[in-house]
């Protein structure tokens, strides 16, 4: 377990890169346990000066886009190219058992044993947003473990799922060859958040497709308000199982990381992101202490019958359960 360790190994196994002292600091920040989550704010506030260096880059796309076959080959050519990589993979959780259901490890085989590649697949549970309920504090540890790049997959695209956005640097999305559809199933939303949208499987057969899917998306995409104005998102045509485009790719994250640099994009972005992360830290806390009250366990299952049986409207079953809260 966890908790078997100190705080101060924790931290100086995680500083040094030790790959198994990171898998148990990373259990103990997901964990959801009183006395873990203590442990886990201690372990962040003590590691938190060896962050923020490294890339961040989410990845989404519709469901059969090749989300994994991407990560592969992609991480793979980052850590050949001396690139320390981490994988944050978000699966879709297991309604019986609350596990990750789709084993990012297996699907990564070559990269999970790369000794400069790490692959934490976390269960997406009841969060919204494609992304687990501890993915910004698994990202801050692997970067204290000197990982010098982050990738973010993320379950799939939703209407919810533009949350990944706001914890990395770099958004890309991957798209599929298609004629003319493809903003279906993908949400604008998700493409105004977009620096990059990749169309994946560019080989063979649908080479001729990705390339007029590419001239499509790219007329469309003119009409989105970039995240900065001096980066203007790109479309590019990839093949995750052939190699082909991943050299842009890595080239596009490195010029947008120097233009956002420049123009002070970068800094006003991660400190944004950092603001927005306390306020959903305290939205948490606090309907986790307001669940907890006892006058409001002692009254809620009674309001909540009543709203939803049309006899109280919602929000004076809101002000009663705030006014029990409120009470000393």
């Amino acid at each position: 377990m966890a908790s078997e360790i100190s705080v101060a190994d924790l931290a100086s196994g995680v500083r040094a890169g030790d790959r198994g002292v990171l898998a148990r600091a990373l259990t103990l920040v997901e964990s959801q346990r009183v006395d873990h989550r203590l442990q886990a704010q201690e372990l962040l506030a003590e590691l938190l000066c060896d962050t923020g260096q490294a890339q961040r880059m989410g990845i989404t796309g519709v469901p059969g886009v090749g989300k994994s076959t991407f990560l592969e080959a992609f991480g793979m050519h980052l850590v050949e190219s001396g690139r320390r990589v981490a994988v944050l993979a978000v699966d879709p959780s297991s309604s019986v058992t609350g596990g990750s259901i789709l084993g990012d490890k297996a699907r990564m085989h070559e990269l999970a044993q790369h000794p400069a590649a790490f692959i934490r697949p976390s269960p997406s549970g009841a969060t919204l947003g494609g992304v687990a309920r501890r993915t910004r504090e698994c990202l801050l540890l692997c970067e204290a473990a000197g990982f010098d790049t982050v990738l973010v997959e993320t379950v799939g695209v939703g209407q919810s799922e533009t949350l990944v956005a706001d914890m990395v640097d770099f958004f890309l999305v991957l798209a599929l060859p298609g004629a003319g559809d493809e903003l279906q199933g993908i949400k604008k939303g998700i493409l105004e958040l977009a620096d990059l949208v990749a169309v994946n499987k560019a080989d063979g057969d649908n080479l001729a497709r990705a390339n007029t899917a590419v001239r499509d998306m790219t007329a469309a995409m003119r009409y989105l308000r970039p995240r900065f104005e001096a980066w203007t998102p790109r479309v590019q045509a990839i093949s995750a199982r052939e190699g082909t485009g991943l050299d842009e790719v890595v080239a596009a994250t490195l010029e947008h990381r120097a233009l956002a640099e420049r123009h002070g994009h970068f800094v006003a972005q991660r400190q944004a992101q950092q603001g927005r992360w306390l306020w959903e830290e305290i939205d948490d806390e606090l309907r986790a202490a307001f669940r907890a009250h006892p006058r409001v366990r002692e009254q809620l299952s009674k309001i909540e019958a009543a709203v939803r049986g049309g006899d109280l409207p919602a929000g004076e079953g809101a002000h009663r359960l705030l006014d029990a809260f409120r009470q000393d």
